[in-house]
């Protein structure tokens, strides 16, 4: 944990302080944030208050009274369902704001850790309960200079297995040979496996209308076979084997024949540039050191693809926080399904991916932004035109 860090983040924010809580090991963003790995079971509740200043101090009961031996600060131990108030009111002391992993109305659901009951709690007694998604942003979703590394060694290794898959499908098709998503998707995990690469789920491997939704995957007995005349997708996301590792999450599309149709041509046309305008926001703002946020990233590409005409046909957020899970904590590219207003920081990666879903194809192009002090950069190819499979 770095503590003065955190509390110089504190004071920024203009809190007085941070309060972690967790019962039955329900908030895992506390555990990686005060580096905390010998809570044993957390069977009773525990509490740990980082103010904006000062020392440190702890809460917890009777029955686990080491639970937070590892971390600094005065401890108080409580039993009686009575005590546990009294103990937290004297925790607070003094503080009148304060940071707990809550989110207004869930607008950031990977943030909204801490059940309402303990709000309330807490509330009674007589601190205002703020989100601390900024805080947890700078402290679990800015990347090491290690942890970029192995995003970019993944988009290496997977930009070639990407690669390879496309020309597989194009050398099957050619042959007269036969294939499925399914197999498609059986090829990229062996090539995983190959590359030393882990993912928790997927990938997905859509053609024609199954792109349409987005988190289609196909199963061995519920798939579809691709044939000449085919839309094909591939959306793959994994990460190296090793520890703290972070995800590389990328959307490529191809056409399986010679010609592609005018509208499809067009629609990747429209999604492409809509990409592209969100990361020379980025890139922008980054580089002139002006403050953007995720919304205004989503703005970017959806007025791009509303004012196109298919606004109703872009259904999900324009990108995500990606680290050590695919769907990271920090700030998402969203004006869509929640109103992000969160900063994009140095150190932090995600995703760029409009999309445009019709009933008879989709298109989707993700690629991955890496954001410094100074600059903004892709991490890996970038699709600029239709993959021609055949």
């Amino acid at each position: 944990m770095h503590l003065e860090q955190i509390q110089k983040a504190i004071r920024e924010e203009g809190l007085d302080g941070w309060l972690f809580f967790d019962h039955h090991h329900r908030d895992p963003l506390a555990y990686r944030i005060l580096n905390l790995r010998n809570a044993g079971l957390a069977s009773r509740r525990w509490y740990y208050f980082i103010p904006a200043t000062g020392e440190p101090r702890a809460l917890v009961h009777a029955v686990e009274p080491s639970a937070l031996n590892e971390l600094p600060g005065a401890k108080q131990v409580y039993s009686a369902w009575g005590t546990l108030k009294d103990g937290l009111t004297g925790l607070l002391k003094g503080a009148n704001r304060v940071a707990m992993q809550f989110s207004p109305n869930c607008a950031v659901p990977l943030i909204a850790m801490v059940d309402g009951g303990t709000i309330d709690l807490v509330r009674s007694c007589g601190a205002e309960v703020a989100t601390s998604a900024d805080l947890v942003q700078r402290f679990d979703a800015r990347l090491t200079p290690a942890q970029l590394e192995t995003h970019l060694e993944a988009g290496r290794r997977m930009d070639a297995i990407r690669a390879a898959a496309f020309r597989h499908v194009g050398d099957v098709l050619r042959g007269g040979g036969s294939i499925d998503e399914y197999a498609v998707k059986i090829f990229l995990l062996q090539a995983f496996e190959k590359a030393g690469l882990f993912t928790d789920h997927g990938p997905e491997v859509a053609v024609n209308g199954n792109i349409s939704n987005p988190h289609y995957e196909p199963l061995a007995d519920a798939c579809s076979p691709i044939r000449p005349g085919d839309v094909l997708l591939l959306d793959m996301w994994a990460k190296l084997k090793v520890p703290g590792a972070i995800f590389y999450d990328v959307t490529w599309v191809g056409f399986c024949g010679p010609t592609p149709p005018d509208e499809v041509r067009n629609v990747f046309t429209i999604v492409r540039d809509g990409r592209d305008r969100a990361f020379t926001l980025v890139r922008d703002h980054v580089s002139a050191g002006q403050t953007l946020c995720g919304f205004e990233v989503d703005d970017a590409a959806r007025n791009h693809v509303a004012a196109n005409g298919y606004a109703a046909q872009f259904v999900h957020r324009t990108g995500h926080s990606i680290g050590e899970d695919v769907h990271g904590t920090g700030a998402n590219m969203d004006n869509l399904e929640t109103h992000d207003e969160r900063k994009v920081i140095a150190g932090t990666c995600f995703s760029i991916e409009p999309g445009i879903y019709l009933s008879d194809f989709g298109i989707r192009s993700e690629f991955n932004v890496y954001v410094s002090e100074t600059d903004a950069r892709v991490t890996g190819d970038i699709q600029t035109d239709l993959i021609a499979v055949l």
